[in-house]
């Protein structure tokens, strides 16, 4: 059996880390971490303050968020395994926006296909409700057994109307508390809700991967008493211990996407999350003080890396998934009896 990606997989990968450094390049990137963060109380959600459209649309024409719909609805009829390379890359880039949400709904939702609508989601769980400002729909689990809602129109700003600002650690991202159903809605039932986590630990990996390649960039150019940082055995041993934390999380991401199995998509999450905070952590510290500094780039993969562990899965929810299959007399939670 072969495990290899495929030529059309590789191009796939590879013409998307094209696209993404044409148009979210880094002085792109860096003019958007000016423009986000904060948080005005007194305002609740600035619907002026959204996802960069032209970017979305973008991604649409690309067929980021049609990817897997069926020729014959417009998308490109690709499966979970390609989806993943794409966002890997978009983990890679630090891409900002509700990308998950949106490629989910991109069969719910009248333009969210093309990139012409926004899509977030309201995960449930008292999770915050990431990029509301200026989305044309939200996604909010129903019952177990039950699919989605979709909220858009006059259901939409009273679901906007219930927002509270909270301080976001990412500056790309926006967050926002809902009070009432959002609290209230159990998290995303079956497939949405594991893929939605497999998507963002596809993220996740592809930050991981990323600051490894910056810690050993780094390594190789910074000198110190008179030596390149990257011939000093305690820089080397980070630099294996983020390789040795990476290619684990890749594989256990790609082997779910083939068998959407939803204990090894928890054991992914996990993995990848695991590897995208600490490599984040071991990248900043071989960038020594500069690392620290708002104009280098290794703070924003780990507030991501902070960011997106605590989305559609979190540590604590995937162990029990784990635990549960370990010992199957013993019952999930109901926050993660969804993923069943």
């Amino acid at each position: 059996m072969d495990f290899q990606l495929s030529d059309d997989q590789r191009a796939l990968r590879s013409g998307m880390r094209d696209l993404l450094g044409a148009v979210f390049d880094r002085d792109r990137m860096r003019a958007a971490v000016e423009r986000g963060g904060g948080v005005d109380r007194d305002r609740g959600v600035d619907r002026d303050r959204g996802v960069d459209r032209g970017l979305w649309g973008e991604l649409g024409a690309a067929g980021f968020f049609a990817l897997r719909l069926p020729e014959e609805a417009g998308g490109v009829g690709l499966g979970l395994p390609e989806a993943v390379l794409l966002f890997e890359e978009a983990g890679r880039a630090l891409l900002p926006g509700p990308l998950v949400a949106t490629h989910l709904a991109a069969g719910l939702v009248k333009g969210a296909a093309e990139g012409e609508a926004v899509v977030t989601a309201a995960e449930g769980g008292g999770r915050p409700v990431a990029d509301l400002g200026g989305a044309d729909a939200v996604l909010v689990g129903g019952g177990a057994g039950q699919g989605p809602e979709v909220l858009t129109g006059e259901e939409l700003e009273a679901f906007v109307a219930e927002a509270v600002p909270v301080r976001s650690v990412d500056p790309l991202t926006r967050l926002h508390r809902i009070t009432g159903l959002a609290e209230a809605s159990e998290a995303y039932p079956g497939a949405l809700r594991r893929e939605g986590a497999l998507l963002s630990a596809a993220e996740q990996l592809g930050s991981a991967a990323r600051t490894t390649e910056m810690a050993v960039q780094h390594a190789r150019s910074r000198e110190q008493f008179g030596s390149l940082i990257g011939s000093f055995q305690a820089v080397k041993h980070l630099c294996a211990d983020m390789l040795a934390r990476t290619e684990p999380a890749r594989s256990a991401v790609y082997a779910a996407a083939v068998t959407g199995d939803p204990v090894e998509i928890a054991a992914a999450k996990l993995l990848a999350d695991d590897a995208a905070v600490r490599n984040a952590r071991d990248c900043l510290q071989i960038h020594g003080g500069m690392g620290f500094t708002w104009e280098a780039d290794v703070h924003l993969h780990l507030k991501r890396a902070w960011l997106r562990a605590a989305r559609w899965l979190t540590a604590a929810e995937a162990e029990e998934v784990l635990a549960a299959d370990l010992d199957p007399v013993r019952p999930l939670y109901s926050g993660s009896a969804a993923l069943g």
